[in-house]
């Protein structure tokens, strides 16, 4: 055999991972191989392997016999949509995926070469875990990616991919990007598995229930996306990266659009109820104000009474935070308060407009919200929208009561333009519980010949006199009042106007966000 035979010999023995028995059990898994995925995740013939030869130089136990082409993880780059990414797949054929020294060491190599070149990092994870035969050699490599997970946050995109098992510390890297895409029913993440959890709390359940899934996007909001299997997976997040910049220092590509910028909206003439308690479903406003009424949900299926997605207006992208009144009334809670924060953060890391739509009764009352920390929870919007120094756009829809309406990106909170329809009501509460809380209208009340006609006045008088937008127009809190059927045609110029802005905080070391 020649030395170029034997080149490609190697390469062909490295390219089979664990061999063909264990690629057909990964497939009968319903689980693409890592490099089938990263053939459906990158553009076709793009993708460039790193580190291909780098394998484990453990002896302990009997890891000195054992064979781990790529030692369990494929690295590189190509391009996505022509865009330059970097991305890793851990390869559940070797050695179960699971995580050594140089596993942690290739995947520190194809991070610390995305911040190098300002390109998007994507992790696509499938492992067992930290590799106990490497011992403390393993933990340190966990220690490593985070510590560059850290280092690359707000710099460059970082999308993570549970594709399979991720379970123990391994958890904490995905935490620390930017995004995470979980697969039903093939992937899981915990801190501790089912079986140490009965042990120690007597607790019986499964990795579905703890770790799965649904169970992240729905109940604790650790993931974002929930897709159907491998390569739907793959697929979202090709396009969530068409919404996104290469790094902090670029912004989100611009499309070719047929949507008219000037396209008036009249079905949004009609879309508020007459009754103020009655709900309507805010995504038909979205879809109405985004070009060709396409948006990209993050976080759909988590904290629902608030919306977070990606659109496109004019061709460029915009982070939408918007309440939902068809979901517990689009009350700001505490889930609903740290979903919001989050996204913020994203948007203003990626020099990405933020377009707040606002229909809130408040801040949910009750014991469990208070001793939940609450007050905690919600300040970390109100941090997060006066911290951002992207454009901010807010357009009220219909309530924007008290200390919600302030915490939706008010004039005082650093909006730099906010609108709202004739439907606004603007006020510390609506007006039937302002009549029980004035002291002089209760006693007015109480002295009337008919207190429940007195009351209905006094309702109908506090609504002519607050709820409506003209007297925060009146006061500047509110710059125009608009026709809702001309609501994307002025968003837009909005965000025109804005192209130039320029805002920078005081020089710190970094705030303090009340985590």
């Amino acid at each position: 055999m020649n030395k170029l035979e034997e080149l490609r010999q190697k390469k062909a023995d490295i390219a089979m991972g664990g061999g063909e028995a264990k690629i057909e059990s990964q497939h009968k898994r319903g689980k693409l191989t890592a490099r089938e995925r990263l053939d459906v995740l990158f553009d076709e013939d793009s993708f460039v392997e790193m580190d291909v030869f780098m394998t484990h130089r453990c002896t302990n136990f009997d890891m000195a016999e054992k064979r781990a082409p790529g030692d369990g993880v494929v690295t590189g780059y190509g391009t996505i949509d022509g865009r330059l990414v970097f991305a890793y797949a851990q390869d559940f054929t070797v050695i179960g995926g699971s995580l050594g020294e140089t596993h942690a060491e290739k995947i520190v190599n194809v991070m610390k070469q995305a911040m190098k070149m300002g390109a998007p990092c994507v992790g696509l994870n499938d492992s067992g875990g930290a590799r106990v035969e490497e011992g403390v050699n393993a933990l340190q490599g966990f220690g490593k990616i985070f510590y560059n997970n850290v280092l690359s946050s707000g710099v460059i995109p970082q999308i993570s991919v549970i594709m399979g098992p991720c379970a123990g510390g391994a958890v904490y890297s995905p935490a620390i990007t930017d995004f995470i895409f979980m697969v039903d029913g093939t992937s899981q993440m915990f801190i501790t598995g089912p079986q140490v959890i009965k042990t120690v709390t007597g607790e019986e359940t499964t990795a579905e229930a703890i770790g799965g899934a649904r169970t992240h996007n729905e109940i604790s909001g650790n993931a974002q996306f929930l897709c159907s299997d491998d390569t739907d997976a793959l697929m979202q997040v090709r396009e969530l990266l068409s919404y996104l910049p290469s790094n902090n220092m670029d912004v989100p590509p611009v499309y070719e659009m047929d949507d008219d910028p000037n396209r008036m909206v009249p079905e949004l003439e009609n879309i508020i109820p007459e009754n103020p308690n009655k709900a309507y479903n805010m995504y038909d406003i979205i879809r109405g104000l985004a070009d060709e009424g396409e948006l990209f949900d993050v976080s759909s299926r988590y904290a629902r009474n608030i919306i977070t997605c990606f659109i496109r207006m004019n061709g460029e992208t915009v982070g939408v935070i918007a309440n939902q009144p068809s979901f517990g009334a689009g009350v700001l809670d505490i889930n609903a308060s740290d979903k919001a924060a989050r996204f913020i953060r994203r948007c203003d890391c990626f020099n990405i407009p933020l377009l707040t739509l606002e229909d809130v009764p408040g801040f949910l009352p009750g014991t469990d919200q208070e001793y939940g920390g609450i007050i905690r929870h919600g300040a970390k919007m109100l941090y997060a929208y006066s911290e951002a120094t992207v454009p901010k756009v807010t357009l009220i829809l219909r309530k924007a009561y008290g200390g919600a309406y302030i915490g939706m990106c008010s004039k005082e909170l650093g909006a730099d333009c906010v609108m709202a329809w004739p439907s606004a009501e603007i006020a510390v509460m609506g007006a039937a519980g302002a009549v029980n809380i004035i002291s002089s209208v209760r006693k007015e009340i109480k002295g009337a010949d008919d207190p429940a006609a007195m009351t209905k006045q006094k309702i109908e008088e506090y609504e002519q006199e607050f709820s409506n937008p003209y007297r925060a127009a009146e006061m500047g809190y509110v710059d125009d009042v608009i026709e809702p059927a001309s609501s994307r045609q002025r968003i837009i110029s909005a965000f025109d106007m804005l192209k130039t802005k320029r805002e920078s905080l005081p020089a710190k070391k970094h705030g303090n966000i009340p985590l």
